[in-house]
């Protein structure tokens, strides 16, 4: 099977994406991919009811399953931990290959695992949300969440595929599925002005769950994240175009508690404060921040996050990666 977006890299790290409907139950592709190999599948107490059994019988040796609780919460080191002394339980090797089945959570954790038992395995993503499909799921960042801030503590490590099955976000409630559209809407803004209007356009088709129409958005948030990627692999200069919206939606989702905000919701917001700043500092006029604001209602995604301490959030913010040297950096 040709892959439908290929993520570039040097000394031989370069993965392939795929997307399509039915992935999830093509036995001949996942014989290709995992060949006979131990496999691990990690994935969280709502998706596995749905697609974990899908999987595994499409696997030549039967993988082993591990299920953590569902929500932003659990993205800790306590879980991570967890996984890893499952796996430890197990004596699987370095041959081994994880699988990361679910969202963005899921992913992330996985990756950080895998980057880390026996300092490093092989991970394949399998994301099951939009967000993680147009977003978490590629690019190689993994991490766990902390007290103090939002993915403070993890590694770049890329996996060997992600594997987009479209079919999955049909399972998705509303709120899960919307929530993935803020980073969509976010490429738009940072890379493709052509593809912003687009999404304005085909605002229905893709809130209706076309297939068409959000295969299309995958494919093309895809390829312009893997561009990205390409040039900045550890976000040392341009990948940072990347977080637009996310110096604010990472204070939030810390001062709001981890998972009360959905991330999505979280970085919708914080586009509408950076898109404010920008207008303040000079750089855009009213008119752009005025065309934000309306894609995002046009989603149903929020712009005002209540009752909020601004001198917590500003603390929270101080934790950000992108501070170098005590100064804080927004896209």
């Amino acid at each position: 099977m040709k892959p439908s977006v290929t993520v570039n890299l040097p000394q031989g790290r370069s993965y392939p994406i795929f997307i399509g409907s039915g992935l999830l139950d093509d036995a001949q592709f996942w014989q290709a991919v995992v060949a006979n190999r131990q496999a691990v599948i990690i994935t969280n107490t709502t998706v596995a009811p749905l697609y974990a059994d899908r999987l595994r019988s499409k696997l030549s040796r039967a993988p082993l399953l591990l299920s953590i609780p569902d929500g932003e919460q659990y993205k800790t080191l306590a879980t991570y931990q967890s996984l890893l002394d499952d796996l430890l339980d197990q004596d699987l090797d370095r041959s081994s290959v994880l699988i990361a089945l679910g969202g963005g959570v899921v992913g992330d954790l996985a990756g950080f695992v895998a980057a880390t038992y026996y300092r490093g395995v092989d991970y394949i993503q399998v994301p099951t949300t939009l967000l993680a499909q147009v977003d978490s799921a590629v690019g190689g960042k993994t991490a766990v969440n902390h007290p103090k801030g939002k993915n403070l503590i993890g590694s770049f490590y890329q996996p060997s595929h992600v594997v987009i099955d479209v079919a999955t976000l049909q399972s998705l409630p509303q709120k899960i599925f919307i929530e993935g559209l803020a980073e969509v809407i976010k490429y738009g803004i940072i890379f493709d002005a052509s593809f912003f209007e687009w999404l304005e356009s085909n605002a229905e088709l893709i809130l209706k769950r076309d297939f068409r129409a959000l295969q299309y958005i995958i494919q093309r948030s895809c390829k312009i994240k893997a561009e990205v990627v390409q040039d900045d692999e550890t976000e040392r200069g341009r990948r940072a175009i990347l977080n637009f919206g996310h110096t604010f939606g990472h204070a939030l989702e810390t001062q709001t508690g981890y998972g009360t905000l959905l991330h999505g919701e979280a970085v919708s917001v914080g586009m509408k404060l950076a898109a404010e700043l920008s207008y303040r500092l000079g750089f855009i006029d009213i008119n752009v921040v005025d065309r934000v604001k309306r894609i995002l209602n046009l989603f149903h995604l929020p712009i005002t996050c209540e009752n909020l301490d601004p001198t917590q959030v500003r603390a929270a913010m101080s934790k950000d990666k992108k501070v170098i040297d005590s100064k804080l950096r927004f896209i």
